[in-house]
């Protein structure tokens, strides 16, 4: 027996009522009118934003005489340049990037920050530029950064 103010196991809400979302005229799921509309509208947006970009990468095939390659080549290749580095220096220049922006200060500002760890412009400036990083670097990039050295090394030491 149950009591009346305790939940039941089994409840049903008609007020919350759930509309198709359809990919291609087949239906994929359900969801709440207005987080519907957002998500259908977000990815019609990345679909246009696809086309423009094959268009863009058709439009520079042709430009180069064909040379470039097959356009999905071409598309690929630019896709796999946008992709978060998960390892490296470029991990690292990306982790650094993101510390900047989390800090909203400008380049100057941040080259000033990263002096007082004891990073030197220089320093912070071959990182960005793909140099390898030495152990007398990871100390500073570590109170930067706010990780564990041994994370760093785990990212440095990670093969893609």
């Amino acid at each position: 027996m149950f009591l009346p103010d305790e939940p039941q196991p089994w409840q049903c809400y008609p007020a919350d009522a759930l509309i198709s979302v359809t990919y291609e005229d087949e239906v994929i799921g359900y969801c709440k009118p207005d987080f519907a509309a957002r998500i259908v509208a977000a990815l019609n947006d990345d679909e246009r934003l696809r086309q423009a970009f094959k268009l863009a990468c058709y439009d520079l095939v042709s430009l180069s005489g064909g040379n470039a390659g097959p356009v999905e080549l071409v598309m690929e290749k630019y896709l796999d340049r946008t992709k978060q580095p998960r390892s490296g220096t470029a991990a690292i220049a990306q982790l650094l990037r993101d510390r900047q922006d989390e800090l909203d200060v400008s380049d100057r500002e941040f080259v000033r920050f990263c002096d007082s760890y004891r990073l030197p412009k220089d320093k912070l400036m071959a990182i960005f530029a793909g140099e390898e990083i030495d152990s007398s670097m990871l100390t500073p990039l570590s109170r930067i950064l706010g990780r564990s050295i041994e994370d760093l090394l785990g990212l440095l030491d990670d093969i893609e």
